[in-house]
């Protein structure tokens, strides 16, 4: 008899009852619902039955190492003798004349990689691989050494590799079949077309779709008609429509199990997680050359409550991906952050609220928008918004039948007095420093009207002010006004 370590809602139990013992299943399940709770339940008790002895984790960037920091903790039960490792990048110990790897790591890690390798230790291995890695050949060969034995894969938010004609896909499904268990899990398999199925199902087994190829799928769901290209260079097969899309459906449900917040009814009223954001090469740069002059600053004489919230808004645009000089210029930072904010609303069903601290951002998440979702599927709401427009914007998304989905805008202009109960997902692009806009924000979508749990998903830069932020908002600490620069120094 399995003994969980964190008691499981009804809906976790009914999932696991449905699939624990099955060699391929998807779990799709809305942000929120505990899909990742579901899937180490999984794990640990197939482990524990003698059916598997390693499990790798595959996930976006911005979740992967919440698997090992939070995930794994949270749910793995204590008497489970496990090893964790995230995956960083592989030194050349590993057959490097044939692979071509070269050292780049510290020997520590050398060596937590070399032992998560060893086999017949009696322990379950947790190896957990951003998805990315596997557009690399050495992230690719790793994966396949670790898979040796008796295996498991996991792919969350599966829709990472909804692309057939992208490396990383190939990787998957070629790895895919090195595992005696397959999982897949999102909160939507389809968010552009039902054609993002094929991939996801072909991962876990392609008898379940039955077509031999990507374009023996097209071709049975999708109508297509030959098309000019832009310039009328070349033709391209254009999908039109699509078709047999019941029977499509006939074949996934056996091999899948649907969560909605709006079905769990014992979840808790708010939901908290977050998505972390690596800082690109160019934001550690100017991050830390910021850190030193603010340092600097800090350390004079001349402080005031002023130039200490300065120097902490200068760090944390930086980890926004812009950053203001002293003329008012703003200098864009190649970042991550927008990018995996599109991969959130994609796995996302439903309308959804962003706040975002700057008006720089507000203008950078509303381009994104338009060009993946349309300029008929958002509104903003800030500063600049004209009066008129405010009422009009909230009607709209307010709407379930109207298309307005993104509710784009600041808690200094939008925090306030409004109703937001369309939306059950509120993220949080960038956070303001002060906590009562925060808990203000928070309460747009959880008041009266809201019939829904309501998810919270904070965007952090780990390592950074932007972490420390966050906690201290968690901790009802109002920094914008408890600050001082002794604390501030500590900070960065």
């Amino acid at each position: 008899m399995y003994k969980f370590k964190t008691e499981p809602y009804q809906h976790q139990k009914d999932a696991l009852i449905k699939c624990w013992d099955k060699k391929a299943f998807a779990i799709f399940a809305e942000m929120g619902t505990g899909k990742t709770k579901i899937a180490l339940d999984n794990a640990c008790i197939l482990y524990n039955r003698g059916s598997i002895d390693r499990l790798l984790v595959v996930a976006p960037k911005g979740a992967y190492m919440n698997w090992v920091d939070l995930e794994i903790p949270t749910h793995v039960p204590d008497y489970i003798n496990t090893k964790v490792l995230g995956w960083k990048h592989v030194p050349d110990y590993i057959n490097t004349k044939v692979l071509g790897w070269k050292p780049s790591t510290s020997a520590k890690y050398k060596a937590q990689l070399k032992d998560i390798l060893e086999l017949n230790d009696y322990k379950l291995k947790i190896m957990v691989m951003n998805v990315e890695a596997f557009s690399t050949k050495k992230g690719l060969e790793f994966a396949k050494l670790f898979l040796i034995g008796k295996s498991m894969i996991i792919v969350d938010e599966s829709t990472t590799i909804k692309n057939p004609q992208a490396k990383r896909t190939k990787a998957m499904l070629t790895l895919g079949k090195e595992a005696k268990y397959r999982r897949i899990m999102t909160g939507s398999p389809v968010t552009q077309s039902p054609m993002d199925l094929w991939s996801q199902m072909d991962f876990l087994d392609p008898e379940i779709l039955g077509q031999s190829s990507f374009y023996a799928f097209r071709t049975r769901y999708a109508v297509l008609i030959t098309a000019n290209a832009a310039g009328g260079t070349h033709k391209f097969q254009k999908i039109v429509k699509f078709r047999n899309l019941a029977q499509l459906g006939k074949l996934v449900s056996p091999h899948s199990y649907r969560i909605l917040k709006k079905d769990c009814l014992d979840l808790p009223d708010k939901i908290f997680t977050k998505r972390e954001i690596e800082l690109t090469d160019e934001q550690e740069k100017a991050y830390t050359e910021m850190k030193k002059d603010a340092i600097a600053i800090l350390k004079g004489e001349a402080m005031t409550a002023v130039n200490v919230l300065t120097q902490l808004m200068r760090l944390h645009q930086i980890t926004c991906g812009h950053m203001k000089t002293d003329e008012g210029n703003v200098i864009n930072l190649k970042n991550n952050r927008l990018t995996e904010l599109m991969q959130i609303l994609g796995e996302t069903s439903g309308k959804v609220i962003i706040w975002a601290n700057y008006v720089h951002d507000i203008h950078s998440i509303e381009k994104a928008i338009k060009e993946e979702f349309g300029p008929k599927s958002y509104c903003t709401y800030y500063g600049a918004t004209k009066q008129e427009d405010r009422q009009s914007s909230i009607k709209k998304f307010q709407d379930q039948e109207n298309p307005i989905r993104f509710f784009i805008g600041n808690t200094q202009t939008g925090g306030y007095g409004i109703t937001l109960t369309a939306a059950s997902t509120v993220i949080y692009y960038s956070n303001n420093y002060d906590l009562e806009k925060r808990m203000q924000s928070e309460d747009r979508a959880h008041r009266i009207g809201q019939k829904n749990p309501v998810l919270y998903i904070d965007l952090i830069s780990k390592g950074t002010v932007d972490e420390k932020i966050i906690k201290a908002l968690r901790n009802k600490v109002n920094i914008a006004s408890q600050i001082n620069g002794e604390e501030l120094t500590e900070w960065i």
